[in-house]
Protein backbone atom coordinates (compact mmCIF):
# COMPACT_ATOMS: atom_id res chain seq x y z
CA UNK A 1 0.00 0.00 0.00
CA UNK A 2 1.31 3.26 -1.09
CA UNK A 3 -0.46 6.92 0.54
CA UNK A 4 0.69 9.58 -1.14
CA UNK A 5 0.45 13.05 1.36
CA UNK A 6 2.06 16.20 -1.22
CA UNK A 7 2.41 19.58 0.86
CA UNK A 8 1.67 18.33 4.27
CA UNK A 9 3.54 18.49 7.81
CA UNK A 10 5.12 16.14 9.83
CA UNK A 11 1.86 16.12 12.51
CA UNK A 12 -0.38 15.31 9.98
CA UNK A 13 1.95 12.32 8.67
CA UNK A 14 2.38 10.99 12.58
CA UNK A 15 -1.40 10.86 12.36
CA UNK A 16 -2.24 8.83 9.10
CA UNK A 17 0.53 6.43 10.24
CA UNK A 18 -1.64 5.70 13.02
CA UNK A 19 -4.76 5.70 11.04
CA UNK A 20 -3.01 3.02 9.14
CA UNK A 21 -2.42 0.67 12.06
CA UNK A 22 -5.63 1.32 13.00
CA UNK A 23 -7.48 0.55 9.66
CA UNK A 24 -4.94 -1.65 8.25
CA UNK A 25 -3.41 -3.74 11.20
CA UNK A 26 0.34 -2.30 10.38
CA UNK A 27 2.10 -2.20 13.19
CA UNK A 28 5.56 -1.22 14.31
CA UNK A 29 6.10 -4.02 16.54
CA UNK A 30 9.23 -6.32 15.93
CA UNK A 31 10.74 -3.54 14.48
CA UNK A 32 14.56 -3.39 15.58
CA UNK A 33 15.02 0.46 14.79
CA UNK A 34 14.58 3.05 12.87
CA UNK A 35 16.85 3.42 9.50
CA UNK A 36 17.23 7.50 8.69
CA UNK A 37 18.63 7.31 4.41
CA UNK A 38 19.55 11.25 3.43
CA UNK A 39 19.58 10.90 -0.63
CA UNK A 40 20.56 13.89 -2.26
CA UNK A 41 17.12 13.95 -4.66
CA UNK A 42 14.13 11.98 -5.21
CA UNK A 43 15.41 10.69 -8.54
CA UNK A 44 18.50 8.67 -6.06
CA UNK A 45 15.34 7.69 -3.51
CA UNK A 46 13.90 4.70 -5.25
CA UNK A 47 17.28 2.89 -5.47
CA UNK A 48 17.88 3.57 -1.31
CA UNK A 49 14.61 2.23 -1.09
CA UNK A 50 15.19 -0.94 -2.70
CA UNK A 51 18.11 -1.68 -0.76
CA UNK A 52 16.59 -0.45 3.04
CA UNK A 53 13.56 -2.87 1.86
CA UNK A 54 15.92 -6.12 1.09
CA UNK A 55 18.09 -5.07 4.09
CA UNK A 56 14.63 -5.14 6.29
CA UNK A 57 13.81 -8.68 5.94
CA UNK A 58 17.08 -9.49 7.84
CA UNK A 59 16.78 -6.02 10.00
CA UNK A 60 12.80 -5.23 10.08
CA UNK A 61 13.31 -1.56 10.85
CA UNK A 62 11.03 1.93 9.96
CA UNK A 63 13.03 3.32 7.02
CA UNK A 64 12.76 7.15 7.14
CA UNK A 65 13.98 8.67 3.76
CA UNK A 66 15.17 12.07 3.27
CA UNK A 67 14.98 13.03 -0.61
CA UNK A 68 16.18 16.41 -0.83
CA UNK A 69 14.86 18.74 -3.49
CA UNK A 70 15.13 22.59 -4.61
CA UNK A 71 16.32 25.12 -2.50
CA UNK A 72 15.50 27.78 -3.73
CA UNK A 73 11.00 27.10 -4.02
CA UNK A 74 8.90 27.60 -0.98
CA UNK A 75 9.47 25.54 1.51
CA UNK A 76 7.12 22.27 1.45
CA UNK A 77 6.97 18.50 2.43
CA UNK A 78 5.45 16.06 0.03
CA UNK A 79 5.19 13.09 2.04
CA UNK A 80 4.74 9.15 1.30
CA UNK A 81 3.74 6.40 3.31
CA UNK A 82 4.59 3.00 1.88
CA UNK A 83 3.68 -0.50 4.37
CA UNK A 84 2.96 -3.98 3.39
CA UNK A 85 4.46 -5.33 0.09
CA UNK A 86 5.65 -2.31 -1.19
CA UNK A 87 8.16 -2.17 1.93
CA UNK A 88 9.31 -5.68 2.40
CA UNK A 89 9.54 -6.27 6.20
CA UNK A 90 9.91 -2.53 6.79
CA UNK A 91 7.91 0.51 7.11
CA UNK A 92 8.62 3.21 4.48
CA UNK A 93 8.45 6.72 5.10
CA UNK A 94 9.68 9.21 2.27
CA UNK A 95 9.76 12.96 2.95
CA UNK A 96 10.74 14.87 -0.05
CA UNK A 97 12.07 18.39 1.48
CA UNK A 98 11.80 21.66 -0.52
CA UNK A 99 13.32 25.42 0.80
CA UNK A 100 14.36 25.91 3.58
CA UNK A 101 13.02 22.72 5.34
CA UNK A 102 16.28 20.91 4.11
CA UNK A 103 18.29 22.86 6.28
CA UNK A 104 16.49 21.47 9.36
CA UNK A 105 16.54 17.47 8.50
CA UNK A 106 16.54 16.91 11.79
CA UNK A 107 13.67 18.36 12.80
CA UNK A 108 12.01 16.65 9.82
CA UNK A 109 13.09 13.05 10.99
CA UNK A 110 12.79 13.30 15.30
CA UNK A 111 8.64 12.73 14.87
CA UNK A 112 9.12 9.43 13.33
CA UNK A 113 11.88 7.99 15.27
CA UNK A 114 10.59 4.70 16.52
CA UNK A 115 10.96 5.08 20.89
CA UNK A 116 14.19 3.08 22.68
CA UNK A 117 15.40 1.51 19.19
CA UNK A 118 18.53 2.20 17.89
CA UNK A 119 18.61 4.96 15.32
CA UNK A 120 21.03 4.09 12.08
CA UNK A 121 21.87 7.16 9.47
CA UNK A 122 23.56 6.08 5.85
CA UNK A 123 24.10 8.50 3.43
CA UNK A 124 24.13 6.55 -0.16
CA UNK A 125 25.49 9.35 -2.11
CA UNK A 126 27.17 12.73 -0.95
CA UNK A 127 27.67 11.78 2.72
CA UNK A 128 28.63 15.07 4.90
CA UNK A 129 32.41 15.37 5.89
CA UNK A 130 32.39 14.59 9.43
CA UNK A 131 28.94 12.06 10.01
CA UNK A 132 28.95 12.26 13.33
CA UNK A 133 28.44 15.83 13.14
CA UNK A 134 26.05 16.31 10.65
CA UNK A 135 22.07 17.17 12.34
CA UNK A 136 20.95 13.89 11.36
CA UNK A 137 24.37 12.15 12.53
CA UNK A 138 23.60 13.60 15.89
CA UNK A 139 20.85 10.79 15.99
CA UNK A 140 22.05 8.04 15.29
CA UNK A 141 24.40 5.63 16.79
CA UNK A 142 25.26 4.00 13.75
CA UNK A 143 26.65 5.85 10.53
CA UNK A 144 26.87 4.80 7.43
CA UNK A 145 28.44 6.09 4.46
CA UNK A 146 29.65 4.90 1.02
CA UNK A 147 32.81 6.50 -0.37
CA UNK A 148 32.31 4.34 -4.01
CA UNK A 149 30.09 6.68 -5.53
CA UNK A 150 31.86 10.24 -4.52
CA UNK A 151 33.66 12.38 -7.15
CA UNK A 152 36.95 10.97 -5.68
CA UNK A 153 36.67 7.89 -3.86
CA UNK A 154 40.13 7.42 -2.79
CA UNK A 155 40.64 10.68 -1.21
CA UNK A 156 37.18 10.03 0.35
CA UNK A 157 38.38 6.64 1.88
CA UNK A 158 41.52 8.63 3.21
CA UNK A 159 39.70 11.53 4.77
CA UNK A 160 37.19 9.08 6.44
CA UNK A 161 40.27 8.42 8.78
CA UNK A 162 40.86 12.19 9.66
CA UNK A 163 36.56 12.45 10.81
CA UNK A 164 35.99 9.11 12.36
CA UNK A 165 33.93 8.53 15.51
CA UNK A 166 33.13 5.44 16.81
CA UNK A 167 29.62 4.19 15.09
CA UNK A 168 30.93 5.57 11.61
CA UNK A 169 31.50 2.20 8.95
CA UNK A 170 31.44 2.77 5.18
CA UNK A 171 30.06 0.52 2.69
CA UNK A 172 33.73 0.42 0.92
CA UNK A 173 34.33 -1.68 4.28
CA UNK A 174 31.72 -4.80 4.04
CA UNK A 175 32.14 -4.66 0.48
CA UNK A 176 35.73 -6.68 0.99
CA UNK A 177 34.39 -9.14 3.68
CA UNK A 178 34.57 -11.79 1.24
CA UNK A 179 37.89 -11.00 0.48
CA UNK A 180 39.62 -10.65 4.13
CA UNK A 181 38.15 -14.36 5.03
CA UNK A 182 39.88 -15.89 2.06
CA UNK A 183 42.58 -13.96 2.70
CA UNK A 184 42.21 -15.36 6.58
CA UNK A 185 41.97 -18.45 5.33
CA UNK A 186 45.05 -18.59 3.02
CA UNK A 187 47.41 -17.51 5.66
CA UNK A 188 46.34 -19.99 7.78
CA UNK A 189 48.11 -22.51 5.60
CA UNK A 190 51.39 -24.42 5.82
CA UNK A 191 54.11 -22.85 6.03
CA UNK A 192 53.53 -20.68 8.62
CA UNK A 193 56.22 -18.24 7.67
CA UNK A 194 55.50 -14.27 8.48
CA UNK A 195 54.44 -12.23 5.82
CA UNK A 196 57.00 -10.77 4.13
CA UNK A 197 55.31 -7.93 2.03
CA UNK A 198 52.06 -7.64 0.41
CA UNK A 199 50.49 -6.12 -2.86
CA UNK A 200 47.30 -4.96 -3.56
CA UNK A 201 46.08 -4.24 -7.03
CA UNK A 202 43.04 -2.68 -8.68
CA UNK A 203 41.13 0.30 -10.07
CA UNK A 204 42.48 3.29 -8.55
CA UNK A 205 38.72 4.59 -7.74
CA UNK A 206 37.61 1.36 -5.80
CA UNK A 207 37.95 2.65 -2.25
CA UNK A 208 37.22 -1.16 -1.23
CA UNK A 209 40.72 -2.02 -2.07
CA UNK A 210 42.03 0.65 -0.25
CA UNK A 211 40.36 -0.68 3.06
CA UNK A 212 41.68 -3.92 2.23
CA UNK A 213 45.40 -2.41 1.77
CA UNK A 214 44.90 -0.46 5.11
CA UNK A 215 43.29 -3.50 6.97
CA UNK A 216 46.51 -5.77 5.66
CA UNK A 217 48.77 -3.16 6.77
CA UNK A 218 47.52 -3.10 10.45
CA UNK A 219 47.11 -6.83 10.87
CA UNK A 220 50.15 -7.91 9.57
CA UNK A 221 53.02 -5.19 10.20
CA UNK A 222 54.39 -5.53 6.40
CA UNK A 223 55.11 -3.10 4.02
CA UNK A 224 51.87 -3.14 1.68
CA UNK A 225 51.92 -1.42 -1.66
CA UNK A 226 48.63 -0.08 -3.83
CA UNK A 227 49.00 -0.27 -7.14
CA UNK A 228 46.80 0.55 -10.57
CA UNK A 229 46.24 -2.48 -12.50
CA UNK A 230 44.50 -5.96 -12.61
CA UNK A 231 42.41 -7.38 -9.54
CA UNK A 232 44.56 -9.13 -7.37
CA UNK A 233 45.83 -9.51 -4.07
CA UNK A 234 49.35 -11.19 -3.21
CA UNK A 235 50.93 -12.28 0.20
CA UNK A 236 54.49 -12.71 -0.18
CA UNK A 237 56.33 -15.35 2.14
CA UNK A 238 60.16 -16.62 1.92
CA UNK A 239 59.01 -19.89 0.48
CA UNK A 240 55.48 -19.26 -0.75
CA UNK A 241 53.83 -16.56 -2.53
CA UNK A 242 49.76 -16.76 -2.34
CA UNK A 243 47.83 -14.57 -4.65
CA UNK A 244 43.70 -14.02 -5.11
CA UNK A 245 42.50 -12.81 -8.87
CA UNK A 246 39.89 -11.61 -9.83
CA UNK A 247 38.65 -9.76 -13.32
CA UNK A 248 37.44 -6.88 -12.59
CA UNK A 249 33.59 -7.33 -13.13
CA UNK A 250 33.93 -11.23 -12.76
CA UNK A 251 31.92 -13.34 -10.17
CA UNK A 252 34.61 -16.11 -9.96
CA UNK A 253 38.49 -15.71 -8.39
CA UNK A 254 41.71 -17.65 -8.95
CA UNK A 255 43.52 -18.51 -5.80
CA UNK A 256 46.88 -19.64 -6.57
CA UNK A 257 49.86 -21.04 -4.42
CA UNK A 258 53.88 -21.88 -4.99
CA UNK A 259 53.74 -25.95 -5.96
CA UNK A 260 49.60 -26.26 -5.64
CA UNK A 261 47.28 -26.55 -8.15
CA UNK A 262 44.87 -23.49 -8.98
CA UNK A 263 41.54 -23.49 -6.97
CA UNK A 264 38.57 -21.70 -8.19
CA UNK A 265 36.56 -19.84 -5.62
CA UNK A 266 32.93 -17.62 -5.78
CA UNK A 267 33.79 -14.34 -5.51
CA UNK A 268 31.38 -11.92 -7.22
CA UNK A 269 31.30 -8.24 -5.81
CA UNK A 270 28.68 -7.52 -3.25
CA UNK A 271 25.56 -5.42 -4.06
CA UNK A 272 24.58 -2.67 -1.64
CA UNK A 273 21.60 -3.94 -0.37
CA UNK A 274 23.87 -7.14 1.55
CA UNK A 275 26.37 -4.71 2.58
CA UNK A 276 23.99 -2.49 4.13
CA UNK A 277 22.64 -5.62 5.76
CA UNK A 278 26.06 -6.84 7.18
CA UNK A 279 26.36 -3.39 8.58
CA UNK A 280 23.03 -3.25 10.48
CA UNK A 281 24.13 -6.67 12.35
CA UNK A 282 26.53 -4.59 14.50
CA UNK A 283 25.26 -1.07 16.25
CA UNK A 284 28.45 -0.97 18.49
CA UNK A 285 31.71 0.33 17.27
CA UNK A 286 33.77 -1.01 14.80
CA UNK A 287 37.36 -1.01 16.18
CA UNK A 288 38.59 -3.55 13.35
CA UNK A 289 37.25 -0.86 10.78
CA UNK A 290 38.59 1.92 12.52
CA UNK A 291 41.91 -0.21 12.45
CA UNK A 292 41.69 -0.25 8.53
CA UNK A 293 41.23 3.39 8.11
CA UNK A 294 44.61 4.11 10.30
CA UNK A 295 46.30 1.44 8.22
CA UNK A 296 46.01 3.43 5.15
CA UNK A 297 48.47 5.74 5.87
CA UNK A 298 50.91 2.76 6.47
CA UNK A 299 50.00 1.45 2.38
CA UNK A 300 52.26 2.50 -0.07
CA UNK A 301 50.40 4.02 -3.49
CA UNK A 302 52.62 3.12 -6.68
Amino acid sequence: MIVDMPDTTTGAVTKRLLQLRESNGVITMGRVLTLVVCTLDSSEAEDAIDAANDASREHPCRVVVLARGDREVATKLDAQIRVGGDAGAAEVIVLRLQGELINHESSVVIPFLLPDTPVVAWWPRGAPEFPSKDSVGRLATRRITDATFAADPQATIKKRRDFYAPGDTDLAWSRITYWRALLTAAMDEPPFEPIESVTVSGLRNEPALDMLAGWLAARLDCPVRRRSGALVVRLHRPSVSVAIERPQTGRTATLTRTGDPDQRIALARRETRDCLAEELRRLDADEIYAEALAGIERVTYE
